[in-house]
């Protein structure tokens, strides 16, 4: 957990990416249907760092070496304040297997989406390629 957290303040996708099982599960605030796949995981983390100003962890849940974890955030979108906890699953080899997040307040979750909605084009396409 540790690893992961020190790479997303890092903005070090290289080391996140490495840290992602290949069958890793990115289930989103936003969206219903989740998305496998390292590369959409990667795509989708790429841009969501961008949207979220002011991005940072305030607090870790669960004890390290645990299979589940979390790690809560804050930051703002679109001038709103949101709170927010990235769960993460990890599998026997110490990869994420899942990582869901959910935010909160509803107000800054669509701000979120509508966001991340304008940017799902270039999100797939990076994931293409």
């Amino acid at each position: 957990m540790k690893a992961f957290q020190e790479a997303v303040e890092a903005r070090d996708f290289a080391a996140i990416e490495a840290l992602l099982a290949d069958d890793v599960v990115f289930v989103s605030p936003v969206a219903f249907t989740p998305y496998p796949g390292k590369k959409i995981t990667i795509a989708i983390l790429k841009q969501v760092i961008q949207v979220l100003e002011g991005f940072t962890y305030e607090r870790v849940l669960g004890e390290e070496g645990a299979r589940d974890q979390g790690l809560v955030f804050t930051a703002t979108v679109q001038g709103k304040s949101i709170t927010g906890c990235d769960f993460l699953r990890f599998n026997d080899e110490g990869l994420i297997s899942e990582f869901m997040v959910m935010v909160r307040p509803l107000s800054a979750a669509q701000a979120l989406a509508e966001e991340m909605g304008a940017r799902f084009e270039q999100i797939k396409a990076d994931a293409a390629s």
